[in-house]
């Protein structure tokens, strides 16, 4: 399987198939590329509907150009040790499967940036310089961020704001999931009375409140059970001494 960057003839090939509506793993192999190489391309030069070979050679060819250190903390901010080059390569192969999850590209590169930092916690400052936006685009997708339970603030000792990813960030997430997919069953409900349970549409919000009913109960059940999970071992192997919760 070949390596490095594509060149143009591949890019030209890869538009060619998403005019076909190929997917992206059929244009892989007929590249002999992985299939995160074409979607990481597509991803970032207009997706599926906006990319064309010839802006996507000239915007690699500028990234070229201009690749300095500013450059890669721009991409996510490598910390001191980290080859920069490999680090910017998996911070942008992060952003696009986060983007495919559904999260817009502003708050996919904030997470990015909070999860490859070493202290998974950057101050406002601190992202503005990595990813070279602007603190209104920071301040937006971090209270978005904030509201999806997938990001905290907190203060330092300089009394700072830091935004932060930590392992209980996953625990809440999962658990705020739970609970929104029981407000929903709760809903689904309500409307079974107003359209009577013999209806086909009572019958049809039953059945959406019953398996809501139940892939919040099996979530929030996998979610504790799993918990340990996220404690269980500090960086280098050597287990993570036991939570004060866990000693009561």
């Amino acid at each position: 399987m070949p390596g490095g960057r594509l060149t143009q003839k591949e890019r030209q090939q890869i538009a060619l198939g998403l005019a076909d509506g190929l997917a992206y793993a059929e244009i892989a192999r007929g590249l002999d590329r992985p299939t995160s190489t074409v979607t990481r391309e597509v991803m970032r030069n207009g997706g599926p509907a906006g990319y064309r070979a010839d802006l996507a050679q000239r915007a690699t060819e500028r990234r070229t150009q201009r690749r300095r250190p500013a450059a890669a903390r721009a991409a996510g901010g490598p910390d001191a040790g980290q080859d920069d080059e490999a680090l910017r390569e998996y911070a942008e192969s992060l952003t696009t499967v986060l983007m495919q999850s559904g999260l817009p590209k502003m708050l996919a590169r904030v997470l990015t940036s909070l999860y490859i930092a070493e202290s998974g916690s950057l101050t406002a400052a601190e992202l503005v310089q990595r990813l070279q936006v602007s603190p209104a685009s920071v301040s937006k997708a971090i209270a978005a961020l904030e509201g999806m339970t997938l990001v905290r603030r907190e203060r330092d000792e300089r009394r700072r704001e830091r935004y932060v990813v930590d392992d209980d960030i996953w625990y809440q997430s999962m658990i705020e999931s739970a609970r929104a997919n029981s407000l929903l069953a709760e809903t689904a409900r309500q409307g079974v009375g107003v359209l009577g349970r013999d209806s086909q549409a009572g019958a049809r919000l039953e059945n959406i409140a019953r398996f809501l009913d139940f892939v919040s109960e099996s979530l929030v059940r996998a979610t504790e059970q799993a918990r340990e999970i996220l404690y269980a071992q500090k960086p280098g192997g050597v287990p993570a001494p036991a939570r004060a919760d866990d000693e009561a």
